[in-house]
């Protein structure tokens, strides 16, 4: 699908804002109702029930945004890298609320932040893949300055997601970008910025994304 038919910057940052209120929205309204339960109840039961509820979804909507931060926003200057150590604490962060468990090879290193964001993208992508829960591991490999970047995930009726399958490679002038079908519209954006080929397919019964250079085996 040809670069061409991208949408504009002022409809993709609108589309990724949707993305990220609708992840945070969850938690939000949970810690909302556990106020109005301690506003409104008096029952101590009720009252630790509400508090135990409220701690969870702000430590949820926390994670989140600060996964967030990293695989959407801007975090740094234009050439800032990021620790990938961080990258791993934000992204056990988010998986402590997800059905997955989540296995992490990479160096101790820096790496340029579009690399952190397209890494964090990609396990997106993985955590969809097997909507019933399952393993994946995230891989980070060969030249610091140029990595090959792997999901892989396991677990029953692992596939490539639909939105992923239409959208990774581009958007075709007949296709409708929603909020949904944006984070893997973007991945390959952010993939094809960095000069990386990506692709997401099936290896037997695991779901494998990769983006690597084009002249990498």
């Amino acid at each position: 699908m040809s670069e061409a038919n991208d949408v504009s910057a002022l409809e993709l940052g609108a589309l990724l804002c949707s993305r990220v209120c609708h992840d945070v929205i969850s938690p939000v309204g949970a810690i909302t109702n556990g106020l109005e339960v301690l506003a409104d109840d008096d029952d101590p039961e009720m009252r630790a029930h509400a508090m135990e509820l409220i701690t969870t979804s702000a430590a949820q909507a926390s994670a989140k945004l600060q996964f967030a931060r990293l695989a959407f926003g801007a975090a740094g200057s234009a050439s800032a890298e990021l620790d990938l150590g961080d990258a791993k604490a934000v992204a056990e962060g988010l998986m402590k609320s997800e059905k997955p468990s989540l296995t992490w090879e990479a160096p101790h290193a820096t790496i340029g932040k579009d690399y952190v964001k397209l890494l964090l993208n990609m396990l997106l992508i993985g955590i969809s893949s097997i909507p019933r829960g399952g393993e994946i591991s995230v891989v980070v490999a060969s030249d610091i300055a140029k990595p090959r970047l792997t999901v892989r995930t396991k677990g029953q009726a692992a596939r490539v997601p639909d939105e992923t399958a239409r959208f990774l490679g581009g958007r075709a002038l007949d296709t409708f970008l929603d909020a949904r079908a944006v984070q893997p519209y973007f991945t390959g954006l952010v993939a094809r910025s960095l000069g990386l080929a990506i692709a997401a397919r099936m290896e037997g019964e695991d779901f494998v994304i990769e983006a690597k250079t084009a002249d990498a085996a």
